[in-house]
């Protein structure tokens, strides 16, 4: 009797060029009696190394600049340039993959408060010395004078240009709309709260709703504006004063403010009764944020001499960054392509960092990109292990750091013990606990 069977070579299977075997996997569990102890092991070597290869630091700009870092900006239209401001009045622009000098100019007498760049290439800058100054560096000479000056009855504190217009917003005591393409010095809006008069710290465009503004002050108010009406929308006001705002690429609605209470708070500007997050961890006020171009991430400067990098969604830090040398950081930013940090202290050093610290940028071959994709995976699914979760959380601290956090965390758990006793010892239903979401609401006005 005959029997017809399929053969096929062993060559048919083989990667071109090569004399190995294939050999087929069979997947029944049956098969595999320690495959989760293998995968467990796995994933624990796998956290260790990469916790061995976290290098965040990369290098600093040089030279850098004499006096603190106070600013950032980002050219819009390139992913290479972007203009640091010091607080003896210089701005720099710098190459980021060279990390060179590309251009410089004494902009102002004292502090670079804020700058922003326009949609054709050229730097706006403002100052304590209330003028707001537009150059033109990659056409004009260093140390050159700026092309246009605006004058203010009080010091600016921030800019932000327009994402499609000509025109840009600066804040003082109140908030001017200027034309850039006008010759006339005279703002084209002004925009304020009619019982606000405190000095307003930060002003932003919203990016993808351009015609929104919103806006932080020293009085703890947020407030948001709307251009097409020429006014305000609402009001809220917190328990301290705010540093920084910054919008979410991604999400329209959303935008995150730095407080001076050590915390960062995310909130939907279509219902502002409660933050939609708090990222707790910093032991000082949080000076500067920024979203990441993806939306998904926050970074953080402090006067607690560190960085910290956040998940929008998680409300504890992921990264810690410091060195031993690096002061107060006034301001902090996302490169555009997302994979680094840059950082302005108050030792005047700008600094980059990466965005994850053990990740390595540059070619990597199949077989490397594979092994990363497998360990992360791995990782990601034995994240809840005990050690695992150990070693993937620990970061070490500057020492001053750490024993403020220990005091910190001693305060607050002294508040909640005596809101706990005052809510057991009061009749029913007369005290709420409020959600750590909606403590810092103090009021909302419309």
């Amino acid at each position: 009797m005959k029997i017809k069977a399929l053969s096929r070579p062993a060559a048919s299977v083989q990667a071109p060029g090569s004399n190995v075997a294939h050999t087929t996997r069979n997947l029944d569990p049956n098969l595999h009696p320690f495959e989760r102890a293998r995968e467990y092991t796995r994933a624990l070597n796998a956290t260790k190394i990469e916790r061995m290869m976290a290098q965040p630091f990369l290098s600093s700009f040089e030279p850098g600049h004499v006096d603190g870092v106070y600013s950032f900006a980002k050219d819009p239209k390139s992913l290479e340039h972007f203009a640091s401001g010091s607080g003896d009045g210089i701005v720099k622009v710098w190459d980021l993959p060279s990390r060179e000098e590309l251009w410089q100019s004494q902009a102002h007498e004292n502090i670079v408060k804020g700058m922003c760049w326009t949609r054709d290439k050229k730097l706006i800058t403002c100052g304590s010395d209330r003028t707001i100054k537009l150059f033109n560096p990659y056409t004009t000479p260093t140390k050159s004078p700026p092309t246009s000056t605006w004058l203010g009855q009080h010091a600016f504190t921030s800019v932000s240009h327009h994402r499609s217009l000509p025109s840009f917003a600066a804040a003082s005591s109140n908030i001017s709309v200027y034309d850039v393409s006008r010759a006339s010095g005279t703002p084209v809006q002004k925009l304020n709260w009619p019982s606000a008069i405190d000095t307003i710290n930060a002003v932003s465009f919203n990016q993808t709703e351009t015609s929104i503004l919103a806006s932080c002050a020293t009085d703890r108010a947020v407030i948001l504006y709307d251009l097409r009406t020429n006014s305000p929308l609402h009001r809220n006001v917190l328990t301290f004063a705010l540093n920084s705002i910054s919008w979410n690429p991604m999400e329209a609605f959303n935008f995150a403010v730095a407080s001076e209470d050590h915390n960062v708070y995310i909130f939907d500007m279509r219902n502002m009764k409660r933050a939609l997050n708090v990222l707790k961890g910093h032991v000082a006020a949080v000076l500067s944020l920024e979203f990441s171009p993806t939306g998904e991430e926050l970074v953080t400067g402090s006067y607690d001499r560190t960085i910290r990098i956040w998940e929008r969604a998680k409300g504890h830090s992921r990264d810690i960054y410091h060195t031993k040398r690096m002061q107060r950081v006034f301001s902090v930013a996302w490169t555009p392509d997302s994979n680094y940090v840059l950082s302005g202290s108050d030792d005047g050093n700008v600094r980059l960092w990466r965005s994850k610290a053990s990740s390595r940028q540059g070619i990597k071959s199949y077989a490397l990109r594979q092994k990363l994709q497998y360990d992360e995976a791995l990782i990601q699914r034995y994240k809840h292990m005990p050690e695992i979760r150990r070693i993937a959380r620990h970061r070490h601290l500057p020492k001053q750091v750490k024993k403020a956090g220990e005091i910190k965390n001693e305060e607050l758990k002294s508040i909640k013990r005596k809101e706990e006793n005052e809510r057991r010892h009061t009749k029913k239903g007369k005290f709420r606990r409020k959600a750590e979401r909606e403590k810092m609401m103090l009021a909302r006005e419309q």
